[in-house]
C-alpha cells in the first residue's frame, strides 16, 4: 500500500508536521509505503523513510495570500507527484481542495485536528469547496470533541475518531538538566491567545507570590503582538527572573524540560470559534512522567484524565489554574502518582498503535 501525504512539513516543527512525521513513520512500520508531499522549501525529516519526497504543494506555513489560486496552479505538480499511490491523505486542512482536485477516484482522507473543518465550511465563497472536499473525503478525527463540531458543521458526516498519538520512546532517553531553577512550570505550544498565555502568566503571578523561588517556562512560537501583551504582564507583576519566554528551541532542549520540569499546564481557550482539537502536548507531557493541568471545555479533556493523570479546570479562571498549580508543586506524592499513571496513559496511545487504526480506515477503502 503507498499513500500520498499532502502536509506542509513533516518534521518535529509543529502541529501538523509533527502528525505527518509520526504516524507517517508509524505506518512505515506497518509496511505502508509514504509519499511525502510537502510545500515549497518543506522540511522533510529523513527518519520518515519515505519512498520520494516531492515539495509541489503550496507554502501554507507561513501562510502566504491567495492560497487556494496557487493550490489550483499546484494541481498538475501534484498529480503527477502522487502518480502510482493508493490513497491521498491531507494532513493539513487548508490543502483538503487540492486533495479533493488531486486524488481522482482515488481514495481521499482528510484528518480533522480542530478548528479548520467547521471554520472554512462556514466561510462565504470558499465554504461550498471546503464542503465538496470534506464530503468527498473520509475524515479522521482527532478527537471525539473535534467529531462533535464537524457533524454540528457538516449534516449527515460521521468521522472515524482515531485520537492523537505520541513517539514514546522518544520521552523515554535520558536528557542532561536545561537549567532548571527552581520548582518549575512547563508550557509548550507557543506565546498565543488559544494557548491561553496570559492566563497563564495572570495564575503564575499568584504562584510565585506563595512560592517565590518557582519559575514558568514557556516553549514555542509566538503570535508577536499577543507576545508583547505577555512581557508587558510579566514586567507588571515583576516576574522577569521567574518567567521564561524559550521561544522554539531545539528537539533536545525541549525534551529535557519536559523530562526536568514539575508540573506541564496549558490553559487552552475556546476563542472566536476557535479551539483545541485534542492537545497533543499533554500526552507529550505525560509520556515523560510529568503531571498536567489543562482546561475543560474541548478535546483537551481526552488528552488528560481528570485526577488520575493530571487535573482539568475551568477555560478563564486564573484562580483554579493558580490553585491546581500550588497543589501539585507542593505534594510531591501527588505528582508522582499522577506522573506515573499519565506515562502509563500514553504508553497506551505510542504511535504504533495508531498507525494501526489508520492504516485499518485505509484497507477499508480499497476493499
Amino acid at each position: 500500500m503507498r499513500v500520498a501525504f499532502l502536509a506542509p512539513d513533516l518534521a518535529p516543527l509543529y502541529g501538523w508536521a509533527r502528525y505527518a512525521l509520526d504516524l507517517g513513520r508509524g505506518l512505515r512500520a506497518q509496511g505502508v509505503e509514504i509519499v511525502a508531499l510537502a510545500q515549497a522549501g518543506g522540511t522533510v525529516d529523513p527518519s520518515l523513510d519515505a519512498v520520494r519526497v516531492e515539495r509541489v504543494l503550496p507554502r501554507l506555513v507561513p501562510a502566504r495570500r491567495g492560497f487556494l489560486i496557487r493550490s489550483l496552479l499546484a494541481v498538475p505538480r501534484v498529480r503527477q507527484a502522487a502518480a502510482g499511490c493508493d490513497v491521498v491523505h491531507v494532513i493539513a486542512e487548508p490543502y483538503a481542495p487540492l486533495g479533493l482536485w488531486s486524488a481522482g477516484a482515488r481514495p481521499l482522507v482528510i484528518t480533522a485536528h480542530g478548528t479548520f473543518v467547521p471554520r472554512t465550511v462556514a466561510r462565504p465563497l470558499v465554504g461550498r469547496l471546503y464542503r465538496r472536499a470534506y464530503r468527498r473525503a473520509r475524515l479522521i478525527a482527532v478527537s471525539d470533541y473535534t467529531a462533535g463540531r464537524v457533524r454540528a458543521a457538516l449534516p449527515g458526516v460521521g468521522p472515524d475518531v482515531i485520537r492523537n498519538g505520541v513517539d514514546f520512546a522518544r520521552f523515554q532517553v535520558p536528557q542532561p538538566d536545561p537549567g532548571k531553577a527552581g520548582p518549575t512550570v512547563l508550557a509548550s505550544g507557543g506565546v498565543k491567545a488559544r494557548k491561553g498565555t496570559l492566563l497563564l502568566v495572570e495564575a503564575f503571578a499568584q504562584v510565585h507570590a506563595q512560592l517565590p523561588e518557582a519559575r514558568l517556562v514557556v516553549t514555542g512560537a509566538a503570535e508577536p503582538d499577543y507576545q508583547a501583551r505577555v512581557e508587558a504582564l510579566i514586567a507588571r507583576h515583576g516576574l522577569d527572573e521567574h518567567v521564561r519566554l524559550a521561544g522554539m528551541i531545539p528537539e533536545a532542549e525541549l525534551l529535557a524540560w519536559y523530562q526536568h520540569a514539575d508540573v506541564f499546564a496549558l490553559p487552552a481557550l475556546n476563542i472566536g470559534g476557535k479551539f483545541e482539537g485534542f492537545g497533543l502536548v499533554f500526552l507529550e507531557a505525560s509520556a515523560a512522567g510529568l503531571p498536567v493541568i489543562g482546561t475543560r471545555g474541548s478535546g483537551v479533556e481526552e488528552a488528560i484524565r481528570d485526577g488520575e493523570t493530571g487535573l482539568l479546570v475551568p477555560q478563564n479562571d486564573p484562580d483554579a489554574l493558580a490553585g491546581a498549580i500550588l497543589r501539585l508543586l507542593r505534594d510531591s506524592a501527588l505528582r508522582a502518582r499522577l506522573g506515573e499513571a499519565g506515562r502509563a496513559h500514553a504508553r497506551s496511545q505510542d504511535w504504533h498503535a495508531i498507525a494501526a487504526r489508520v492504516r485499518e480506515v485505509y484497507a477499508a477503502l480499497l476493499t
